[in-house]
């Protein structure tokens, strides 16, 4: 059974999609379906045109929004690792044989900041995967607490936030409150 809805293209004018993956009426469009392995979600993929951001007026969600998000978070992650492997090769060309103590310690400390640094960005790496899967399953953009709209600010800012703006105030507030 095949059902159909109409989506927001970034002009602002509607298309009709179907559960099969096909959207008619946008031009730049070039769809593929993509099936969740949890859930029957059906993510339209889309080519976004050159510059394209998302906007207020457009639907919230829409496969422009989620397709600019998934590239946006795709970009990040290169980043990450491409940061990590030099990091890793910087420590591998290091000499070891340092002269004095003193600098010993101060060639330590600094190895230590870079693992704790690539330790940071194994675990954003992490979330920025999990960012993707919601994707994927069709619920990126929506509060994990409250199934609010998260807001595109506020995932332009950061685009793994998984809180609405107050649900994430009320978590750091109870964080505040135990200690952690």
């Amino acid at each position: 059974m095949k059902s159909s809805g109409t989506r927001s293209t970034p002009s602002g004018k509607s298309s009709t999609t179907s559960t099969g993956g096909r959207a008619v009426g946008v031009k730049s469009a070039k769809p593929v379906a993509v099936q969740a392995p949890l859930t029957a979600v059906k993510v339209v993929r889309v080519d976004l045109p050159e510059g394209y951001r998302p906007a207020r007026g457009e639907e919230y969600m829409n496969p422009f929004h989620l397709e600019y998000f998934r590239q946006k978070l795709l970009n990040w992650r290169a980043e990450l690792v491409e940061e990590s492997k030099q990091t890793i090769d910087n420590l591998r060309e290091e000499v070891r044989d340092v002269g004095d103590e003193a600098e010993r310690a101060t060639r330590e400390t600094e190895n230590s900041l870079e693992l704790r640094t690539r330790d940071r960005y194994r675990k954003l790496i992490n979330k920025i995967e999990k960012a993707i899967k919601r994707i994927d399953e069709g619920e990126y953009g929506y509060c994990e607490e409250t199934g609010e709209e998260i807001g595109l600010e506020r995932l332009e800012a950061r685009p793994i936030a998984t809180l609405c703006l107050d649900a994430q105030e009320r978590y750091e507030h109870r964080q505040k409150m135990m200690g952690d």
